[in-house]
Order: structure tokens, then sequence, then C-alpha cells
């Protein structure tokens, strides 16, 4: 089917062509020309213009100080950068923005990084100032190194009025809430159970665990003889009582901590539960006899078939019944007396708990509730003391828990030893396991103000919405928070203790003495002065009475003031803030300890807004780990590895799209191929742009634009495009549903633009004249297009949004795309009936393609330009939407000729049918045009251009 149609000899016009031309570099050169961007920004003040002078209100989104230890991550990037594109958005829209970003600096990660760079003579002679001295320099080169992270990435914020939680200022206003917390009565010091880390030797908070997959305990079933029976047993037994023997009754308990059982003072019993008392046949020869316990009555069957014994129900009775009847402890010779807690169940165990108060907080409870004493044998290092008799000196997670299993077997009263896998908290930090101790703390009453809190909850936007319930039910079931910790890095816990009685000095003028001393001299003073020092001066007759507290308060109490540190004192900052944006995890971290001490305070939540994110993994979803090697390094993303060629630089805007293009609503993936894929998008986003560029270099909207009525029917169809695209990408930022943006934004550039529209409208942009109203109709869209686009994309590929406004071929007023505010849209570009004409000739036009490709691929045509294409249409409102494009009809299809015909010719090697539509694709007719490439039956015809088509030598005389 190929032509064997020759052109004539003619002159080369290639001159008369309106070919395309910009600047703007195919390639976006990211490493070199990022920083550059970045540079300009900088030194034009952009971002400080726009956060003093724009002409909407204030948006603040405040930041979550990231912790200052170690190397940036990707789940650094996300966060940041899902926090620029917010931030950049609302620049956008009017509004003034003030990020002031900020890092939290104490805690034990930051002293354990100093102590560990330290050789063991040098650690002896290290003395409390002097470590933190060095925590505080490491602190402060790591966020030297994380900001310039977060700059590379594009992160706009106020990064010289930054906030760190060692700064006096800081630390004055957190002593400050601490304040007002003691004064409203919700600050006390008590001896409770807490969460301990023996390899930190340290309370901790329950934000400071986490929850390893596989950690394996050592559950032991024993039985507690039976010395005295109640009178609620004796009277639900009866009569079925005379069959048990004094001494053969015992209360079966089940614990996973055996390590606890020496700090054992009593069993209990859930009142509401049914029990049974059995009786236990199958034991060994050793054994004199049957045994009789009480357990729950749901758990009998499963109990024999555990212990293979047969158990035989003597008979039932409530939990209540089982009040005061006394058991003794399986090893000490003390009593351990059945007492009633709702917090026993039957979901697994036997029913009934061994309750040490010294080791449990539910246990603590009970405890208090009946009057017991409080036993925790157990050092800070967790190693039993001499309290715990035979077992001094062991460590309890270690040799302990053996020693206190063959005292139990020893005794007879070992029933059952079976491994059990559950959750088990560990130290976040050191990643060994905790235990639970009492020892003395400072706690924060949070039932002092739950209530409260669960209102705020209420009052807060949660994306997603998830977020509510997670944070409420763990405001709900919350202990007191313990904010002391017994660390040398931190906010000390101004207190002072009479040396004589222990009795605390803490009232509101020795706090406020402190808080002033601190704001001035920052918190080494509280390890630098004396009592007299820092004590107000009508205490110093006395001062030598009292010795200053060692305690530090918990990090979560650092961060959860930046509140009161920051958004509320600072001039230009709101409070509370329109947003607090961070991992999931937060919401038993930063979320809660800033949500708990704002509501202790001032009686509301800090934010109106909470938008929480999940954890990157990698492509297998896969947490992203060292010991997996599955980490990715964000600067390496940004600015290449070591061999380029396997690690290229793909520059921050990629990093950026990435984050926009994820459901952050669950953990997100990120590898290699997912950062290619990614990258192809911003290329193919780039290179639209380029087109769109290259082809306005002679057009400037102020002088050449073409009136809405004068468009040509085409572009006023993908001006309503772009009233939907725009309309939809504005729903997308302002529901912060990211990948919304990524997705329209991705399929307008590559199905509306490239693959349609401006495919078809490159034949009006290169041959038409160049002032002839069809291209300046096409140019007028191109450039609405090319609008939307670059401010579209901006809050996202920032960079490349910059380098596009730069390179605009027409003057524009602002100097950056971000001064120029959100793209408009006019409502008179909706035009649904033309959109769903337009939409059934795309569906023609994809058909016609088809039929196009399989000639293309048999190589009867070379290009689209060699074909005509015949149509048969049955349809009559899809004939007269096709017959309504009259000659244009051939540009639809980029073909030289389109015809609508009767039928299809039997010749006809290339066809399609469909419901609706025959098509048949043949040889154009004509010659072909040395200017146009189109063939067409006129060519010879001018006498002046006799190579050219009737509509190249119009175009060349000014009137196409």
């Amino acid at each position: 089917m190929t032509s064997t149609k020759e052109t004539r000899e003619n002159p080369d016009y290639k001159d008369t062509v309106n070919l395309p031309h910009t600047d703007f570099s195919m390639r976006a050169n990211a490493k070199q020309k990022e920083p550059e961007i970045q540079k300009f920004w900088q030194e034009a003040g952009i971002y400080e213009d726009l956060a003093a002078n724009n002409p909407g209100e204030k948006f603040i989104l405040h930041d979550g100080p990231p912790y200052a230890n170690g190397n940036l991550h990707m789940g650094h990037a996300l966060n940041k950068i899902l926090k620029d594109i917010i931030n950049r958005y609302q620049i956008l829209r009017g509004r003034k923005v003030r990020y002031v970003l900020g890092w939290d600096c104490h805690g034990l990660p930051i002293e354990l990084k100093v102590l560990q760079k330290l050789k063991s003579s040098e650690r002896k002679e290290l003395t409390a100032i002097s470590l933190r001295h060095k925590a505080r320099d490491y602190a402060l080169q790591t966020i030297a190194d994380q900001a310039e992270g977060f700059k590379r990435w594009g992160v706009w914020g106020d990064y010289d009025h930054a906030y760190y939680t060692l700064k006096p200022e800081y630390e004055a206003a957190q002593i400050n809430v601490f304040g007002q917390m003691v004064l409203k009565g919700y600050i006390y010091r008590g001896l409770k159970p807490v969460y301990w880390s023996p390899s930190s030797q340290t309370a901790l908070a329950e934000a400071e665990l986490e929850y390893p997959e596989g950690h394996t305990s050592r559950s032991i079933y024993v039985a507690f003889p039976v010395t005295e029976i109640g009178d609620k047993l004796k009277a639900a037994l009866g009569k079925n009582l005379d069959a048990v023997p004094a001494d053969r009754l015992y209360a079966m308990i089940w614990t996973t901590t055996p390590w606890t059982i020496p700090g054992n003072l009593a069993v209990s019993a859930n009142p509401r539960l049914k029990y049974s008392l059995v009786k236990a046949t199958g034991l060994d020869d050793t054994d004199q006899g049957d045994r009789y316990y009480v357990v729950a009555t749901e758990l009998v069957e499963q109990l024999a078939k555990l212990l293979e014994q047969e158990l035989t129900e003597i008979a039932t009775m409530s939990g209540e019944a089982l009040e005061h009847t006394v058991c003794k402890h399986p090893i000490f010779d003390r009593a351990s007396p059945i007492l009633l807690g709702e917090h026993v169940t039957a979901e697994s165990g036997t029913g009934l708990v061994h309750t040490a108060p010294g080791h449990g907080r539910d246990d603590y409870n009970v405890g208090q509730k009946y009057g017991l004493g409080l036993l925790s044998p157990v050092n800070d290092y967790g190693v039993f003391t001499e309290e715990a008799g035979q077992f001094a000196g062991l460590k309890v997670l270690k040799e302990g828990n053996q020693a206190v299993i063959d005292a139990l077997s020893e005794t007879g009263l070992l029933l059952k030893e079976e491994a059990y896998q559950h959750k088990y908290p560990y130290d976040w930090r050191t990643k060994k396991p905790t235990i639970v101790r009492a020892t003395e703390q400072w706690f924060a009453s949070v039932d002092g103000f739950r209530d409260a809190a669960l209102a705020a909850i209420r009052s807060v936007n949660w994306i997603p919405a998830i977020g509510e319930n997670r944070i409420t039910s763990m405001v709900q079931e919350r202990s007191d928070w313990c904010i002391s910790r017994q660390r040398n890095w931190g906010v000390p816990i101004p207190v002072f203790y009479d040396k004589e009685t222990g009795e605390h000095l803490l009232n509101e003028e020795t706090i406020a003495h402190v808080q002033e001393i601190i704001r001035q001299k920052g918190s080494d003073a509280w390890w630098e002065l004396s009592e007299a020092e820092l004590l107000p001066a009508k205490y110093q007759d006395v001062a030598h009475k009292y010795r200053k507290g060692t305690d530090t308060m918990d990090v979560w109490f650092d961060s959860g003031s930046s509140w009161a540190a920051v958004i509320k004192q600072r001039e230009g900052l709101n409070y509370p803030a329109d947003m607090y944006l961070e991992g999931s995890d937060q919401h038993r971290g930063w979320f809660q300890s800033s949500l708990l001490t704002s509501v202790a305070v001032n009686n509301h939540a800090p934010y109106k807004t909470v938008l929480t994110h999940g954890f990157t993994v990698d492509e297998k979803g896969r947490k992203m780990s060292k010991s997996l090697g599955n980490g990715v390094d964000p600067m390496v993303v940004v600015d290449g590895g070591n061999n380029l060629k396997q690690e290229p630089a793909y520059g921050a805007d990629v990093l950026r799209l990435w984050a926009s293009s994820v459901d952050y609503s669950s953990d997100v993936p990120f590898g290699k191929t997912i950062l290619s894929q990614i990258f192809d998008v911003s290329r193919k986003i780039r290179n639209t742009a380029r087109f769109l560029l290259s082809n306005l270099y002679d057009f400037d909207p102020a002088k050449n634009a073409i009136a809405y009525d004068q468009l040509t029917e085409l572009d006023k169809y993908l001006l309503h495009r772009l009233y939907e695209v725009g309309t939809e990408i504005t729903k997308a930022f302002d529901s912060y549903q990211f990948f919304r943006f990524f997705q329209l934004m991705q399929n307008f550039c590559a199905v509306d633009l490239s693959n349609f529209y401006l495919d078809i409208a490159k034949d009006r942009l290169y041959i038409s004249a160049a002032d002839s109203p069809r291209r300046r109709s096409c140019q007028t869209v191109m450039a609405i297009a090319l609008n939307l686009i670059v401010k579209a994309i901006a809050p996202v590929l920032c960079h490349t949004a910059e380098d596009i406004w730069q390179h605009l071929p027409y003057p524009v007023e602002q100097k950056s795309v971000f001064q120029a505010g959100w793209f408009e849209l006019n409502s008179t570009w909706q035009q649904p009936e033309l959109a769903e004409k337009w939409q059934s000739l795309r569906q023609v036009r994809n058909e016609v393609n088809k039929v196009l490709e399989q000639a293309r691929t048999d190589k009867a045509i070379g290009s689209s330009l060699d074909a005509k294409v015949l149509l048969v249409v049955a349809e009559p409102d899809l004939a007269t939407q096709l017959e309504s494009l009259g000659a244009d009809l051939r540009y639809l299809f980029i073909t030289s000729q389109a015809e609508l015909v009767a039928a299809i010719p039997a010749d006809a090697k290339y066809t399609l049918e469909t419901e609706t539509l025959k098509i048949a694709v043949v040889s154009a007719d004509g010659e072909k045009c040395p200017r146009c490439w189109n063939y067409a039956v006129t060519v010879g015809e001018s006498s002046e251009h006799p190579a050219l088509c009737d509509r190249c030598v119009g175009a060349l005389a000014g009137k196409f």
C-alpha cells in the first residue's frame, strides 16, 4: 500500500514552518539545577516574603520534632515532604505560612551515643555536666546535618529560628507547663509499678516501648495451696466441701513472668466469672492422692488437655465466692489471699491471676483496693534484691527466671511449663526486654483530666478518621503518666527534697524561680548551681537542709510542651495550630503527650487537624532495617551514590513526587522499581511542559490571546477538561489526598495532552501561519494549560515548577511561581455537552488508531499521514458529530484525508468493524506536500509554490 507518488522538485520550506523552540532542558539535571533554584529562592527571600505578605490568614503546621540522633531515612523524607507539600499549597492559596522546624534533643539515645564513643577510662572521669555538654554538642551537630538534608529536599521553613528542646527559652516554657500542672494538682510522686528498662536503668513511658514479633516467654501453671477457706466459699460449696481433704485444695494460677512469683502477695479472681472446683486424677506415683483445683469453668476442658489430667467437676461457684479465701505462697512462708479484680479474664490461663502489686499495674490497683503492701524485690539493673531471699543476686530475666521455676518444681507445685509467644514490651532504644517494677517516680494524673482530654479529641479533625478511634482508646485506657527519668541528659524535675524526712519542696514560688534561672542560663544550671543558688530568697536560711532532685523529665513531656514553647509563645504563630502531621506511632507519642499537657493546662487540644502517615517499607512490604539491608538513603536517591550508573541522582523532585503518589494512610512502599516508575512520570510531566513552552515562544497572552467564543471547538473541549482536572486537583490538595493529584496530573499529561490534544495540535502549530487565528487559538489554550500545570505541580515538583516559570517565553509579573498564586478556573469553560461529543470522537479516534497501527506494523504506511480513513457510521448522532468537523475530521486522526462513506471498498485490506462503526485505512490521495508532509490532490495547483498543497500556499500567504 506504500505510495509510489513522487513529490516535485521543490525548495526547502523548513524555515517557513513554526518549529518549536525553548531553552527549557529536556533533562532535569537535578543534582546541579535544584540547588541553583534553592539559592534563587533564598537570595530572593521568596518564602520569607510570602510568609509575611501573603494576603490570606495564617496557616500554621506545627512541626513534630524529629530526634536529633542519626542519619536521615525514608521515614524522614516522607514526613517532611508531606509537610512541605501542604505548606507550599497553602502559600499558593495566599495564606501566611510560617513553618518553624523543630528538633527533639534530650534523652537516652543521645546519651548512649556519647557513652559509646568514649573509652572506659573516659567514662569513669565523666561527670553529669561534662556528659551533658557532650550530648548537647552531638545533638547540635546532628541537627545541622539533618537540616541540610531537609533543605536539599526543598523543604521551606524558618531554619534560622528553629526550635530545639535544649534551648533555654524552650526548657523554661516546659518548666512552666510542668508548674501549671503541679498547681492544678495533676503532678504527684508515688511508689507505683512502672515499665522499667534494666538495660538503661530508667523508667519508661508507654510511648517508649516497642513490641517486636516473635518474643517467647516461659509460661507456668502453679498450684497455690489453700490454707483457709473463706465463709463465702464454704457457703457456695456446702456439702461438696466434705469430699475435699483440707490439704489437697489449690488455686491454680498461670503467669508468663515466673520471676515475679517472689513478689506475689495475692491471687485475683473476677467476681463475674464462673469458677469450678475440679478433682484432678492422673498424677504420677510420687503424689499422694488426688488434688482439687479451683479454676474458671470455661477453661476446665482446655486445662485437662494441657495438664494431661482428668478434671472432674464437683461444684461451681461465682468468682465473688472466692473472696477472702487464703492461699499459701508456693515458695515462701506467707499468706496469699484471693481478692477480686475486674482485670481477670478467662481468655487464657486459668481464670485466677497471680498478683504481685510491685510488678503489675492491675495488680497494684487490686492491692490498693485491699490494702496490700508493695513488694518489688528487684533493683535498677533487673537483679533480685535481698528481699527475694534465696534468689538474691540473680538477673530476673535470665537465671532468676530459671531459679524460680526450679524452686516451684521442687515444691511439687509447678504443674506445667511451656513456651508462650506473645507481645512483650521492649525498650525502643536498647531493643532489650523491659520489666514492670515499683519505684518512686513522678506521675501526671491522667485521671484528673481524662474526660476533658476525650472531649478535646472529639473536637479535632483526624485524617484518616480512624486516628480518632486509636487515640481515644489509648487515652481511655491510659494509666497515670510516669514523667520522671533516671538520666542526666534532659530537663530536670525542679524539686527539692528534705534531707531528713524525704518530703519534697515543690510550689509556685520554687518552680517560678527555677524557671527563670533556666530561661537565663539553660538547664545545665540545675547541675552547676547549688541548692542555695537554685532556691528562692525566702529559703536561703534553710537551703542546707535540702537536696535537689536528680530525675529528668520524660522526653515526651519535652516535645509535648512544644505548643507552649513555640506556637503559643512566638509572635506570628497560632495556638492551637492548624495541623500536626506525623507517623501513626505518634498517637501514643507526640500527639498524645501534646494533647495531655495542653488539655491539663488550657483545657483544649493544641491542634485543629491531625494527619498521620504510615511507615516506609520495601517493595515486599518489609519494614526497612539495617539487619535486612533493605533501607534506602534518601540522600543517595537525590544526589546519587558512589556509582552513578547503579545509583543515579534522581533529584529531590522525584522523591517528592513519590511522596505524593502513595496512599500514606497505610504503610508506604519504596524501592528501585517504584523509583524508576516515579522518575518516568516526572519526566513525562516535564516533557509535556517543555512541549508547551517550546510552542509558545512567539506568544504573549496579553497580546495574542483569542477570546473564548473565537476558540475552535477542540480548544473549548480542552478548556473543559482543564476545568474538570483543575477542580479535582484542588479538591485533592484541600482534602490532603495527594495521590489523587498524582493520578490526575499523570493521566492529564499522558492521555489528554500528549496522546490526544498536543498530538493533534502539532499540525496547527507548525504548519499554519504564525499569527493565524487557528494557531493563536491553540496557543491560547496551551498557555492556560501550562499555567495550570506549573501551579498544580508546584507544591510537589517545586523545583520543576520554578524551572518552568523561569523559562516562560512571555512576561509575567511575579519572580517566582509561588508568588503567582493558585490557578484560576473559569466556569465558562465547563461545557458538559461539548465534552460528551468529544468523548465520543475520542473513542472513534481510538478505534481508527488500531487500524492505523496494524497498517504501520505491516509497513503498508510509514506514518498516519500516508493514509486516508474511510468511515461508515451506523449511529445517526455519531455521524452528525463526525460530519460537524468537516474538513477538520482528518486532523482528529492525523491522516491526510478522512471521509464518511456509504460502504467500505471490497479491496480494503485494513479494516475494523464495531457496533456503530466500520473503518478502513487506505492510501492517501494526491501527492506529498514537502512542507506539511500531508498528501493532497492540490499539490502542484499553485504557480508560485508548485510543490505545495493549497493549505501550505495559504499559510505562506498568511491566510491559514
